[in-house]
C-alpha cells in the first residue's frame, strides 16, 4: 500500500510529490491527461517557445524560485524585459498605453495620469480626490469592482481593473472577492483610507530597505519554458514516486485511510491528497463528506483559450511595440489579450520572427473552446488586423484549450474557503491543493502542494 495517494498531476500534485520524496516518504500520482504538469505545457516550433498554459510566475512569491535552486535550475532563471515592458489599452477603436506609475490599478505618479487619454478628466479628478480619503471600518467581503469604483469610479473598473483581471483570472470583477484577489489592497485600503496612499507608504518603505538594489523583474520564467520545471520534478522522484495515468473514478473512506477507484481496480492508502480541480474533488469526495463535496462543487471555473501564431518578422513593417494590449469587456468581441512574445522575455523567439500570444473564454465566453480551429485561428486574424494592424499572414499556429481550469475566487471565498479548511482538517488523512483555494499562480500551487507535504510528513 503506497504511503500517499495524489490525485493530479499538475504543479501541485507535482510539488507534494517532491517534497514527500526528497523526505523519502513514496507516494503515487493518479493523473487523467497522458502527461504531467497539468496547465503547464510548453513547445518548441521553429526554434519559437511557446506555453500553452501560463508563461510565468511572479517574482514577489518565493516558491517557486526555492523549488527551481533545490533542483539545480538557477542558471536557468530569466526575467521578464521590463525595460521594454509596455502594455496597451483598446478604447474607442484605438491602442492607448497604460500610463507609466500604475501598480495594477493604483496610480503612483501624477503627470502620467493627468496626460493619459485612457481616463477621462472626472476620473483623473477621482482619484488624485483618493489620497484624501480616511480609514473607515469594512465589514464583510464585496466585490473587486465594488471596491474599485469606491476608491477610483467606474471608468477605472472599466478600463484598468476589469482588463488586468480578465488577463489573469478570465473573470469578472464583479463577481470577483477583492478580499481574496486583492488582499494586500484591501490591507492598505484598511490602514490608510486611501489606497494610494498605502501603496505610495509600501513602496518608499521598500525603496528603503533595499536603497541600492535594482528591483527584481515582474515576472520570471525558464529559458527552455515552464516545461522545464515540469521535466526537473519528474526527473528528481528518484524510484520514490509511481505516475498511474488513469482518471480518479471514486473515493472510499476504508478504516483509518481510503481507497481510490481507477480503472475498476482500488487503490488503497492512508493519506490522500486531491490536487486536482474542485469539480474534479467535488465528484471523489460525495461519499467521504457531502458537505465538503458540495462547497467544493461551488467554486466556479473559468474556461480559457490560448492561440499562439508565429510569423515572419520581415512581414512586419516594425517590431510590435510593448509587451501586448488587453481588450475590456466594453470593447470585447473575441479577443481577451495579447502577448509579444518575443518584447516580454528572452530567448524566446528567434531573430527574423514574432510570436503573437491571444487570449481567448473567460466567463463570458466559454463557447470559445468548442469552436473548430479554422474558425478560431480567422477571429483571431480579423481582430489582430483590426486592433493591432496585423496583416501578415502566420507561417504556423498553435491552439490549447483549457475547460474550466481557472478557480474563480467569487465574493464570499473566504468564508467558503474557511468551511472547506474547517471540514478538511476535520478527515484525517485527508489534504487539498491546487488553484481554488489560496492563490492561482505557480508559486501558489508550490506553496500549497509542500504545505501538504508538509501536514503529511509531520503527521
Amino acid at each position: 500500500m503506497p504511503n500517499v495517494v495524489i490525485v493530479g498531476g499538475g504543479i501541485s500534485g507535482l510539488s507534494a510529490a517532491y517534497y514527500l520524496a526528497r523526505a523519502g516518504a513514496p507516494s503515487t500520482i493518479i493523473e487523467s491527461r497522458s502527461r504531467l504538469g497539468g496547465v503547464i505545457q510548453t513547445d518548441s516550433v521553429e526554434g519559437c517557445i511557446l506555453e500553452a498554459g501560463p508563461d510565468s510566475f511572479l517574482s514577489a512569491k518565493p516558491a517557486a524560485l526555492e523549488l527551481i535552486r533545490e533542483l539545480g535550475l538557477s542558471d536557468q532563471v530569466i526575467g521578464s524585459n521590463d525595460h521594454l515592458r509596455k502594455t496597451y489599452i483598446r478604447k474607442g477603436g484605438r491602442l492607448i498605453p497604460m500610463p507609466d506609475g500604475l501598480m495594477m490599478m493604483v496610480p503612483t505618479k501624477i503627470l502620467p495620469l493627468l496626460t493619459t487619454p485612457l481616463l477621462g478628466w472626472g476620473t483623473k479628478i477621482r482619484m488624485g480626490m483618493e489620497l484624501l480619503r480616511a480609514p473607515k471600518p469594512r465589514a464583510g467581503d464585496e466585490s473587486v469592482a465594488e471596491f474599485i469604483e469606491e476608491h477610483y469610479g467606474a471608468e477605472a473598473v472599466d478600463y484598468l481593473a476589469e482588463p488586468l483581471l480578465s488577463g489573469i483570472y478570465g473573470g469578472n470583477p464583479g463577481a470577483l472577492s477583492v478580499t481574496a484577489v486583492l488582499p494586500r489592497f484591501v490591507e492598505l485600503a484598511n490602514r490608510h483610507g486611501s489606497l494610494t496612499r498605502g501603496v505610495l507608504v509600501e513602496r518608499a518603505k521598500a525603496a528603503h530597505a533595499h536603497p541600492n538594489g535594482a528591483p527584481a523583474p515582474l515576472f520570471r520564467t525558464l529559458k527552455g519554458g515552464l516545461g522545464q520545471l515540469v521535466r526537473a520534478v519528474a526527473a528528481s522522484f528518484g524510484g520514490k514516486v509511481e505516475v498511474r495515468q488513469a482518471r480518479a473514478e471514486a473515493v472510499e473512506r476504508r478504516g483509518a485511510g481510503f481507497r481510490v477507484r481507477i480503472a475498476g481496480d482500488w487503490l488503497e492508502t492512508g493519506r490522500l491528497v486531491l490536487a486536482c480541480e474542485a469539480h474534479s474533488g467535488a465528484q471523489l469526495l460525495g461519499s467521504v463528506d457531502a458537505r465538503l463535496a458540495e462547497l467544493l462543487a461551488a467554486v466556479p471555473y473559468s474556461s480559457s483559450m490560448t492561440v499562439a501564431l508565429g510569423y515572419d518578422a520581415a512581414d512586419f513593417g516594425r517590431p510590435p511595440d510593448g509587451f501586448g494590449f488587453l481588450v475590456p469587456r466594453k470593447e470585447r468581441r473575441r479577443l481577451v489579450a495579447c502577448t509579444w512574445v518575443g518584447t516580454k522575455f528572452p530567448y524566446r523567439v528567434p531573430e527574423g520572427k514574432v510570436v503573437a500570444r491571444c487570449f481567448l473564454g473567460g466567463t463570458d465566453d466559454a463557447a470559445a473552446l468548442d469552436e473548430p480551429d479554422d474558425a478560431i485561428v480567422a477571429s483571431v486574424l480579423a481582430e489582430l488586423r483590426e486592433i493591432a494592424g496585423v496583416r501578415a499572414q502566420p507561417l504556423f499556429t498553435r491552439i490549447a484549450r483549457w475547460p474550466k481550469s481557472m478557480a474563480q475566487y467569487a465574493v464570499g471565498h473566504p468564508q467558503r474557503l474557511a468551511e472547506i479548511e474547517a471540514r478538511t482538517a476535520a478527515i484525517p488523512g485527508l489534504f487539498l491543493a491546487g488553484n481554488a483555494y489560496t492563490g492561482i499562480g505557480i508559486p501558489d500551487c508550490i506553496r500549497m502542494g509542500r504545505a501538504a507535504a508538509e501536514k503529511i510528513l509531520a503527521g
